[in-house]
């Protein structure tokens, strides 16, 4: 079958928000007189509900009880304060472009919370032409790895995995789109660029790498009616 969809992840893919949060995160380990461990950090890339939790651990450093309900409202506005600086990433922007040109569904797909994700689609003007957004709000069995967001998605757009390609940053969300069947397109940031990521089929430095008219070719060209 041809392409007849795009499902997009969100976080670290349209807008770069893995970065802020880590670094609000090493601001505040480095108050403390410690270094965020980045081999743990990655685990919680592209999930929720992960076995280690950086506000318990960096408790565990500094070895006496923290106002955890303080630290967490601080570093949250620290978050948002960086997050708010973002842009779509490269690439981005002409493929939702294309896509709207050629007729294509297009998706968010995300380990995150809708009101997350539209808040900053509203910031950036683009919260529009969306065909749906799936988002785990919280469900750990939902989120990635597991295939279920994009599994929803796919019936959401009334497509077969085999007309879909997936755009993901992160290892969790890579193995959540192979498991649904999609062709799954790694794109990493700066916080995933030195993960392992070559489950995806295709690996690029950024969506301006390669025009979509140009992956379309590779994953197997239009649907028909485009």
């Amino acid at each position: 079958m041809a392409i007849r969809g795009l499902l997009f992840d969100f976080d670290g893919l349209l807008i770069d928000t893995e970065t802020p949060s880590r670094l609000a995160y090493e601001e505040l380990y480095h108050e403390h007189g410690f270094e965020l461990p980045l081999d743990k950090w990655a685990t919680l890339v592209g999930t929720i509900g992960a076995d280690w939790n950086p506000d318990t651990h960096l408790e565990e450093l500094v070895g006496t009880p923290l106002d955890q309900v303080a630290l967490a409202e601080r570093r949250r506005a620290r978050e948002l304060q960086l997050c708010d600086l973002e842009d779509l990433r490269p690439g981005i922007a002409d493929y939702l472009d294309d896509a709207e040109g050629h007729g294509l569904k297009t998706a968010i797909v995300s380990s995150s919370n809708t009101d997350w994700i539209e808040r900053h689609l509203r910031r950036l003007d683009r919260n529009h032409g969306w065909d749906g957004i799936v988002a785990a709000n919280g469900d750990v069995e939902r989120a990635k790895p597991n295939p279920d967001l994009y599994q929803e998605a796919l019936s959401l757009l009334g497509l077969q995995p085999s007309e879909g390609i997936a755009f993901e940053d992160s290892v969790n969300g890579i193995r959540a789109a192979k498991s649904a069947g999609l062709f799954v397109v790694a794109v990493p940031n700066p916080i995933t660029e030195t993960f392992a990521l070559d489950a995806a089929d295709l690996l690029l430095g950024s969506l301006d790498e390669l025009p979509l008219d140009d992956l379309l070719a590779r994953a197997g060209g239009l649907g028909s009616g485009h």
